[in-house]
């Protein structure tokens, strides 16, 4: 019986397809044939006709109207389009197929200005029963930008057939902006929109609530004007948490091109001024690493950055440990030249990377866990700065954990707190120093990791943030790390609300000045390492 029933609707479908598929196709052609009589009223009409009938053909023929790609054949009256590839196909408008040899002669159809918003209003009512989301979302803003009242009825069908909540409430704030702008609608459907729009809250919305006309109902102008305070209110709130979402972020990458230096500066007392450069390193680690993946493994580019994590600690780790073997370690004991000494390490790094890699920027890649963004409660959250914050947080934890429960924590720490007390108790300090100095520059070539997906990848990456991460450490306290942490965040979250105000440079500026008044007060930072030594 069922297979009865499928036969017979099968039976059914053709029979319809056969009486009526000719008919579609005899109207679309007919449709078509206006255009080849060269006047703006049949364009018109055509417009019109080729909307109604929809289907993938429709939309080819009017963006390819739109942007000056449709075109009549004077002898034969067809009608054809070129598409908008670098092969420039032209393509027979009545069936979508291409032309192998198109006639010579062919003329573009004209439009005006009038035509050329029928045409784009046309479109958008057609990508309104898109099967793609993100076609039919971009046809609600588009109708919500233009408030073209002629595009009421098609979106009125586009709400009772989608399916999608949020697409949905995209379509009714589109239709309440079109209500408000129309004359005939009542005072029950204006506030209906006004209340819509009002959830909306974007300055779209307090441009479509302003508009209202001076001659609509008292009430209305008063639930619009009340609406307009709100959003308002609500935007200047959501800057603010906007700029603290920024702040955090800088501060993430102040903490991690910090906490290397806070470790070194703390148990060494070393200035070291090449630590930018280790920074600089692990950034260029990423690039070889990616480099490599797009030769050999492009399938597994996504994990580019997993590689080249452990691969930029180890090596600027290595480079670190050379550094204090090779030049540091005589140094000790004597500031000014180890902060001499070091910035000529610096300059050797930067010229090496020149000569190896070029002076002009690499191109560093974002996996894509790490392209785009998304929207938490209006707030606009790249995934690039959530996950270099998630991994900034991963990081310090780990550096705690390693500095509590591990011998090399548990050494630095003493030796941090009395150099003198604890190579007398057996520990090797000269061992520890460059254990640290090795650390701290594996930090600093991890911190590189993950500004290569922030920043530009140059001999110069390093020379950005050496003076910031001197601030941050000397603020939070020489030597601790939850001093580091709150310093990171604080001066990158200050810096971003002084920013709109004084401008990038002046701001640096305030908050440098700010700093040397507070170091004046509190010359051990925020938070002060404690031992009898360290006090001394």
């Amino acid at each position: 019986m069922i297979q009865v029933r499928a036969f017979c609707a099968a039976v059914i479908s053709l029979f319809a397809f056969l009486m009526f598929a000719p008919a579609a196709q005899a109207d679309f052609a007919s449709s078509l044939a206006r255009f080849a009589q060269d006047e703006f009223s049949e364009t018109a009409l055509a417009i019109d006709e080729i909307a109604a009938s929809g289907g993938s053909r429709a939309q080819q023929v009017l963006e390819a109207l739109g942007s000056a790609r449709l075109f009549v054949d004077p002898a034969s009256k067809k009608v054809y389009w070129r598409a908008a590839t670098s092969d420039r196909t032209i393509h027979d408008a009545a069936n979508g197929e291409p032309v192998a040899d198109p006639p010579a002669g062919l003329q573009v159809v004209r439009i005006n200005n009038r035509l050329r918003g029928a045409t784009l209003n046309a479109i958008g009512a057609l990508t309104l029963m898109a099967p793609d989301p993100a076609r039919r979302r971009a046809a609600a803003e588009s109708i919500f930008k233009s408030r073209d009242a002629s595009a009421l009825a098609p979106l009125e069908a586009a709400i009772k057939n989608e399916k999608d909540p949020a697409i949905a409430a995209l379509f009714a704030q589109a239709r309440a902006v079109l209500m408000l702008a129309e004359p005939q609608t009542t005072k029950d459907q204006q506030l209906e929109a006004i209340s819509i729009l009002r959830m909306r809250a974007d300055i779209g919305a307090i441009a479509a609530l302003r508009s209202i006309s001076a001659t609509a109902d008292a009430d209305v102008k008063a639930l619009a004007a009340d609406a307009v305070t709100a959003i308002e209110a609500r935007l200047k709130l959501m800057s603010h948490v906007q700029n603290v979402w920024y702040g955090l972020s800088l501060g993430s990458v102040l903490l991690l091109a910090a906490i290397g230096l806070a470790i070194t500066f703390g148990v060494m007392g070393v200035i070291n001024m090449a630590h930018g450069e280790m920074v600089m390193l692990g950034a260029y680690t990423t690039f070889v690493v990616q480099e490599v993946f797009r030769a050999y493994a492009p399938a597994w580019f996504d994990w580019s950055l997993a590689v080249a994590l452990p691969l930029a600690f180890l090596f600027t780790g290595l480079v670190g440990v050379a550094i204090e073997r090779g030049v540091i370690r005589f140094l000790y004991g004597r500031p000014l030249e180890t902060l001499l000494a070091t910035w000529g390490v610096s300059l050797i790094l930067q010229q090496a990377v020149r000569t190896i890699f070029g002076p002009s920027n690499r191109e560093v890649g974002a996996p894509s866990y790490m392209s785009g963004a998304f929207d938490l409660l209006g707030l606009s959250v790249t995934w690039g700065r959530m996950w270099i914050i998630v991994f900034t947080l991963f990081v310090f934890v780990s550096l705690l954990l390693a500095l509590k429960h591990t011998s090399l924590g548990l050494h630095m720490r003493a030796v941090t707190q009395n150099r003198r007390m604890a190579s007398a108790m057996g520990i090797r300090t000269p061992w520890v120093d460059a254990m640290t100095f090795g650390l701290g520059s594996g930090l600093a070539g991890i911190a590189g990791v993950a500004l290569s997906q922030i920043d530009n990848v140059s001999p110069n990456l390093g020379q950005s943030y050496i003076i910031d991460s001197f601030m941050v450490v000397v603020f939070g306290g020489v030597g601790n790390l939850w001093g580091t942490l709150v310093s990171a965040f604080a001066l990158g979250v200050a810096n971003k609300f002084l920013e709109p105000v004084a401008g990038a440079v002046l701001a640096k500026i305030f908050i440098l000045v700010l700093l040397i008044l507070f170091i004046q007060k509190r010359p051990r930072g925020l938070f002060a390492l404690k031992g009898r030594a360290v006090e001394a």
